[in-house]
């Protein structure tokens, strides 16, 4: 156990050792069972990633090939939600695309919070002009509206996946940083991290081994929050074009392209909307059963 300098003849006094949360998984798991909607949150996002990795099992449909001469067929035996102008069964793209909506969505809210939490918690660590500096950059960036800013990225650097998860971090990461940053700066005045200063500890070290674990929940919450977000903010670009390229299976991208024959086949656009909206409900319950449950206040945090 480390101990500080105290006077000659004095028994050196114990530094209290670093609250760290020992089984954050087990209390996780102890957290869903109680938390109702949290797990009803994660059971709609788990639905719906089972159902995206087993697609190609749940139909016999290719998602990006027709047949024009089944063009616009309203919901069947065959073709259970119907097909598009292209004759490409709309059930098949929406299994087909909760890979897309995931897949990008996930990368993107990792990047996010990921790069947030580090400079967040180095902010908090490090204050002074770093802080200062930080924080006005960051202010600059959200005064941006995130769709803007997501149009310029896209349009300056084109379209495709790695693109858009670096145009997601670019708008989100300031926000993860002002959340992550009040969280933490409630840790760093405490003993634990004085006596890791006091011992010449890196910033780095510091931040992994005492900052970090009493953090958690509060980087987890904002993951669920943040993910919500991010899932809409993609549909939205590919709704507008800028996203996911044709013929690819995107759920704003079906939207966009079935919304002008709304009236012939209603499915073709309700089908992914409601697969959209099923699952930001689920990481939004998720979230919020999550905050409730660990007395995560997102507003006091920074949010």
């Amino acid at each position: 156990m480390s101990s500080v300098r105290t006077p000659e003849g004095a028994a050196p006094a114990a530094v209290p050792p670093a609250p760290v949360r020992s089984g954050f998984a087990a209390r996780a798991w102890r957290t869903v069972r109680s938390s109702r909607p949290a797990a009803i949150g994660l059971a709609i996002v788990a639905v719906h990633a089972v159902v995206a990795l087993l697609a190609p099992l749940l139909t016999p449909y290719h998602p990006t090939v027709g047949d024009a001469s089944h063009a616009l067929l309203g919901p069947g035996a065959d073709h259970w939600a119907g097909t598009d102008a292209y004759g490409r069964d709309v059930l098949a793209r929406v299994l087909y695309g909760g890979r897309y909506a995931l897949g990008v969505s996930v990368a993107g809210t990792v990047l996010t919070v990921a790069l947030g939490t580090v400079l967040g918690c180095a902010a908090a660590l490090r204050g002074g002009w770093l802080d200062d500096v930080l924080m006005r950059v960051l202010d600059a960036v959200l005064s941006i509206p995130s769709i803007l800013a997501l149009l310029v990225i896209v349009t300056a650097l084109g379209t495709g996946p790695a693109v858009i998860v670096l145009a997601v971090a670019v708008v989100y990461v300031p926000q993860v940083v002002r959340v992550v940053r009040g969280a933490a700066l409630a840790v760093v005045p405490a003993d634990y991290v004085t006596a890791a200063r006091a011992r010449g500890e890196r910033t780095w070290s510091i931040l992994r081994r005492e900052v970090l674990p009493n953090i958690t929940d509060v980087v987890c919450v904002e993951f669920a929050m943040r993910a919500s977000w991010v899932v809409l903010l993609i549909s939205s670009l590919s709704f507008l074009g800028f996203g996911a390229d044709p013929p690819t299976p995107d759920w704003g991208l079906m939207v966009s392209e079935n919304r002008t024959a709304i009236t012939v086949v209603p499915v073709a656009s309700l089908a992914p909307i409601l697969a959209l909206a099923t699952l930001v409900v689920g990481l939004n319950l998720a979230a919020d059963g999550l905050s409730k449950a660990w007395g995560v206040d997102r507003i006091r945090e920074g949010s």
